[in-house]
């Protein structure tokens, strides 16, 4: 039986460019699905087909039971959606936002009332809860967003990058509320380009890569792909680079790869802290000079690298993602597109399927 969010074959072109390549994702109830991968690579496309506000090419797509091309209002009624950049009417308050979702929802007024409030002290933003949000911060107009997102407690939910342009305390704030909504029952699809918040969240991971998914599976099976674990050199003199290369070959099971400007060689190994310090004597036998020495476990940044060639965050660079953001949030990119020039629609924000339900 399919999952909460489902999509069987999802293809979408703009012009010459496949932004989805046959996609099939299939959700469980009350987990998170992470969708890992550079600017570029088709989440967000992804996204806005699973929340109505694209058609795909062709494909299918069910999402809390209900088909997305068939009824797609009925779709918008159990869903919510946080897209990348923080959607909020600048000329309202805070409070006057979240209850005017809560009413295009039709809520009742004390009801959307009641909401606001428990969301606003959810997100810290109580203490500017009554100020028009043209005065707030970027981090506090993207927490803003997302609070619209919950006012009413969809089963299934849609984040797309949720995180850019918040500090590290709101963003672990944000993984806290993400936790809670999961734990309740609430299926999510998240997309990320953070390595490390995809770890954290998300029961299973896709890694998607011009508009395919790659690899799919657990952290941990992803990990296994990559092999076990890793012994790490950093030698005190590039000299000395060739010398480490015979001693670590002598203990790996595969290839040495070095990093000649940081001087850092690694090897995958079998033997943990034991073969570690066989290693430390090996080399300190051959009087190689060492700055630093470890045993580590692959994480997804090493998935991604075996998949793709290259780093998440190297590939959001050549995509154009790797501007930082703006005051709103919003980040910039390298080149602009021609008005005239095929390409996505706008990104997905929650006041975009919210006005959609209220027609």
């Amino acid at each position: 039986m399919p999952g909460a969010i489902y999509a069987e074959g999802l293809v979408k072109t703009f012009g010459e460019v496949r932004a989805l390549d046959g996609v099939d994702l299939d959700v469980p109830e009350g987990t998170v699905l992470g969708l890992l991968g550079p600017n570029g690579a088709g989440k967000t496309t992804a996204v806005r087909v699973l929340t109505t506000l694209l058609k795909p090419d062709s494909g299918k797509a069910v999402v809390a039971g209900i088909d997305v091309l068939k009824h797609p209002n009925e779709v918008r009624r159990a869903i919510g959606l946080s897209g990348q950049f923080a959607a909020v009417d600048e000329y309202l308050t805070g409070r006057e936002n979240l209850q005017m979702v809560g009413q295009l929802y039709q809520m009742s007024g004390k009801a959307a009332k009641a909401r606001a409030g428990e969301l606003l002290e959810r997100f810290n933003l109580a203490d500017a809860a009554d100020r028009t949000a043209k005065t707030y911060s970027g981090g506090m107009r993207r927490r803003l967003d997302l609070a619209a997102a919950l006012v009413v407690r969809p089963p299934v939910m849609f984040m797309d990058e949720p995180t850019t342009g918040l500090d590290p305390r709101n963003r672990q704030q944000l993984w806290d509320v993400i936790q809670e909504l999961v734990a309740g029952g609430t299926t999510l699809l998240l997309t990320t380009q953070y390595l490390e918040e995809a770890d954290h969240l998300a029961h299973d991971i896709c890694v998607v890569d011009h508009g395919k998914v790659i690899a799919r599976g657990t952290s941990d099976q992803l990990k296994a792909r990559t092999g076990g674990e890793r012994v790490e050199v950093v030698v005190h003199e590039r000299d000395h680079i060739p010398d480490a290369r015979t001693v670590l070959a002598g203990f790996g099971k595969g290839e040495t790869t070095v990093e000649e400007h940081t001087r850092k060689l690694t090897v995958p190994v079998t033997g943990g802290a034991k073969l570690l310090a066989e290693v430390i004597r090996e080399l300190d036998a051959r009087s190689i000079e060492i700055d630093d020495i470890g045993l580590r476990r692959p994480t997804l940044d090493d998935v991604f690298i075996s998949l793709t060639g290259h780093t998440a965050a190297l590939a959001d660079e050549e995509n154009g993602g790797g501007a930082p953001p703006d005051a709103k949030g919003r980040r910039g990119h390298k080149a602009s597109v021609p008005a005239s020039a095929p390409g996505p629609e706008p990104e997905p924000t929650s006041a975009s399927v919210s006005k959609e339900v209220a027609k």
